[in-house]
Formats: structure tokens, sequence, C-alpha cells
């Protein structure tokens, strides 16, 4: 095994094709996928299935891919150290649902650091790709929720992929709203209340299902349903449209528009987030930074913090 093969790997999971991934590398086509078999023999695991449809990882090549990046994390961090004289760059991967606090969280951590180079990487993307990123470690940390009605399928997968869940707070459901709605001065609302206004949510795939969903709750039915991907145009849509949309309540006006308000929601159901990281890897000094300041915003907020 070399760390051209592990490289190897790595570019082919990236560009999706073995054609791609040779024309990228500037080699033949067969003589990566001759490569790649040769890995797969000394290994003993067959790393990809091949098929009319193209290619994609086993089991035992999404772990093996893990280990990979790894290891070629570590000689980038060698290469960095010892064949320049500048400081190693801090580095940084967090993967969240649409979350505010975690972008304030990120704010924070950039402000603090005390380095003249970095690289960090925050990603708002769907629940799914959550679990996927921080399981083949291309991110060191994902944030999300578990509910009364998610927490059992979601924990199996997280067990599946050997990722651990550690919770940060308990949170009262609550909507966001446009502070022109005729609901927003209301001390709390119904999902009764919300029935004539757009239901606004995150979009979870083609692969998606309730239990991936970023909403705890939804109505019953809703007529007027909107599925959006980004924080920027659920937003928009909130006011523009006078939608809504259910969340954990916490706002921040320096990150957030001053149009928007939260309400909170009548409902018995609440939101348990956390960060989740994958068991077999070591965090970062940065992502443990990260991690003491979302707790710091977190309490700021006024919620009580959960001890790990």
């Amino acid at each position: 095994m070399t760390l051209l093969q592990l490289s190897y790997i790595v570019k082919i999971v990236e560009c999706g094709s073995m054609n791609e991934a040779a024309h990228e590398l500037y080699i033949s086509q067969p003589a990566l996928s001759a490569a790649v078999k040769d890995l797969e023999k000394e290994m003993g695991i067959e790393i990809f299935t091949r098929s009319s449809q193209g290619i994609a990882l086993t089991v035992d090549g999404a772990e093996f891919l893990t280990y990979a990046r790894q290891v070629l994390d570590q000689v980038s961090l060698l290469q960095d150290r010892y064949h320049s004289a500048k400081p190693r760059k801090q580095l940084c991967r967090v993967s969240t649902q649409h979350y505010m606090f975690a972008v304030e969280a990120f704010v924070k951590l950039v402000e603090s650091i005390q380095s003249d180079e970095y690289e960090f990487t925050i990603r708002e993307t769907r629940t799914r790709d959550i679990i996927e990123q921080v399981a083949t470690m291309q991110s060191e940390l994902g944030i999300l929720y578990l509910s009364d009605f998610n927490k059992d399928v979601i924990s199996k997968l997280l067990r599946q992929k050997h990722l651990t869940f550690h919770p940060i707070f308990r949170a009262n459901l609550h909507v966001f709203l446009s502070r022109s709605n005729p609901l927003a001065g209301k001390k709390v609302v119904t999902m009764e209340d919300l029935r004539p206004y757009p239901w606004i949510q995150y979009e979870q795939g083609a692969e998606g299902s309730f239990y991936f969903a970023e909403e705890a709750v939804w109505p019953e039915y809703s007529p007027r349903q909107i599925n959006v991907t980004d924080r920027a145009t659920i937003l928009n849509f909130i006011v523009g449209l006078n939608g809504f949309t259910v969340c954990s309540g916490i706002d921040n006006e320096d990150l957030n528009s001053e149009k928007i308000v939260t309400v909170p929601l009548a409902t018995d159901e609440t939101m348990l987030v956390g960060w989740i990281a994958n068991e077999r890897a070591k965090l970062s000094q940065a992502a443990q930074t990260y991690i003491e300041r979302l707790h710091e915003v977190i309490d700021e907020h006024g919620y009580t913090l959960i001890k790990d």
C-alpha cells in the first residue's frame, strides 16, 4: 500500500467516476483501475462496486476511505510542518443543520484564532449528508438534533457509522415569523393558528424522510408548502410570503434579518441539539475550540447546557 494509492481512492470518490479521476490525475484509466485492484487485493477487501451505472463505495470501502483521508491529512500536516518555515494551518470542518447559533459560534472561532493561516469550512446541509460527511471525515463535527420522533432512527444510523452524539442543550419549539405577521405579537401560537400561512421547510433530497426533517413537528395538512435548501431563502420567504417554519428559537439579529421574530409553539415536543463526531478520530484543537464557542453562544442565549 502506498500514499499514491490512497490518494487515488480519495480522488475517485471526489470525482465520482474512474474516468474523470484518471483525467485529473493525468494517468490512464486502465492504470488507475489496476492500482485500485492491487490495493483491494492487498487489503483483502472490495473498495468499490462496479456496474453499468458506474462505481460506488462498499461498506468496507467507506471505512477504508475514512482511514485513507486521515493518513493523507497527517501527511499533509507533516509536509506543512517540515517542508516550510511557515506556521501550520489551523484546520476545522463543520457540517450542520441550518442553525444561526452554529454560524455565530463559527464567527467566534475565527475571531479567536491566533494564527496567520487557517482553513475553516462550515457546511449548512441536509441531515443525511451531515452524518455521511462526519462518517467519511469530510467534516470533523456535525450539528443536528434528536427528538422523540426521530431519535431511534437517527441513533441507529449514528451507531452504524461509528459516530457519537454529544448533547448540548434542549430547546422548546418556536416558529420563525415575519415581524409584520399578525401572529408575531402572540405569546404562543398553535399549528391551527398557522394554517393560513405558507409552511416552509428544508428539503432533504430524494432519500429524505420525516426522520431526517430539520423541523421537529409539522402541520398535519398544509395547503401551501415550500421546500428550500438554504437559510437565506427560507428567511426571505418568511418575510416576502408571510410564511413560517419551525425552529429552536435561538435567533441572532446581527446575523439574521431584523424583520424576523421567533414565537413559542404550543407543543410538548422538544429538540435535543448536539454535535456528532467520528469515534475513530481525534478532534483537532480548532474543533475543540469551536465546541467551546458553541457552548458559550448557547449559554449567552439563556439556554441550560447539558453536561456531556
